[in-house]
């Protein structure tokens, strides 16, 4: 068998594009114009000796050798910034203490995290997942360095607003269930599960109830956001959140298909406990917004 050294920028690209279902998104994300991702693709499938990608429409979609590809290319480039990230954070010592919000623990913990904590060895990281209100008063307080929570309050001394985002009406994948959530207008009030107040997103979701004038309760209310998932897979009523961290039992509901109204966007914002962090947390920063910029991308795709 030849040997091959697949080129590194052409796997960032197509996976780039994978990803966000559109190799011209991918071009804007890498920062290349659109014929030089077509000649990085090219390339790719000269080094592969077989078509990566075959025409659907207007676009692009993977063969199965594509798909094939796909996976190798995302532990690739893995490796690879994995290697760039313990080779620039070798000497960063010292400890970190971050605060996220219930939506982004169950993947931000392994993706970040992760690979922040394998590229330095040295750092100690101390995380805390709780609800908005306790994020803002253990920054206030002094007690983490970095907190990533739904900007619900004023701002802090030292905040970034990483982006606005739509709130959705979730409800159970098994379509049988969601009829039990969402009854017909004769059979009573649309039955809700939400966070216990107070709660941003439960309040607007039952602020664009009430202007719609849709009767509503509250059938269950959790103290935590595991709690609110589990109660909609099981149809016990229909919930409120942007569409981060949304697990694979819950779908998200297009308002116009099932009479409800539509809802507000929502801020998030990374606080900062000092204008200027030290280097650790200063670079479990940078990865943290990376993650979410990607994350952004990828709804917006999907």
């Amino acid at each position: 068998m030849r040997r091959v050294n697949f080129d590194l920028d052409a796997l960032r690209t197509f996976v780039a594009g994978a990803d966000l279902g559109s190799f011209a998104r991918a071009a804007d994300q890498v920062g290349r114009s659109a014929s030089a991702v077509s000649a990085q693709l090219r390339k790719l499938e000269e080094q592969a000796g077989m078509p990566l990608l075959q025409k659907s429409g207007r676009g692009l979609v993977l063969t199965a050798a594509g798909e094939t590809m796909l996976g190798y290319a995302r532990r690739m480039l893995r490796m690879n910034d994995e290697a760039l990230l313990a080779l620039a954070g070798s000497a960063l010592e010292g400890k970190v203490r971050l605060g996220l919000q219930e939506d982004f623990s169950d993947h931000l913990l392994p993706d970040v995290l992760g690979k922040f904590s394998r590229g330095h060895r040295g750092v100690q990281i101390e995380v805390t997942v709780g609800r908005n209100a306790d994020l803002h008063d253990a920054m206030r307080d002094g007690r983490l360095d970095l907190a990533l929570a739904w900007h619900t309050r004023g701002p802090t001394p030292h905040m970034d607003i990483l982006g606005s985002y739509p709130l959705h009406w979730m409800g159970p994948a098994d379509a049988s269930l969601l009829a039990a959530g969402r009854p017909a207008p004769q059979d009573g009030p649309l039955s809700l599960v939400s966070i216990e107040a107070p709660c941003r997103l439960r309040s607007a979701a039952t602020d664009a109830l009430d202007t719609a004038a849709i009767p509503w309760r509250i059938v269950y209310a959790s103290p935590s956001l595991s709690g609110v998932w589990a109660a909609v897979a099981a149809g016990l009523g229909i919930g409120v959140r942007t569409g981060f961290g949304l697990p694979r039992s819950l779908v998200l509901l297009a308002p116009e298909e099932h009479g409800l109204p539509a809802l507000p966007r929502v801020e998030l914002a990374l606080h900062r406990s000092h204008e200027q962090l030290a280097p650790a947390a200063a670079r479990l920063r940078e990865l943290i917004v990376e993650h979410i910029v990607q994350d952004a991308r990828e709804l917006q795709a999907a």
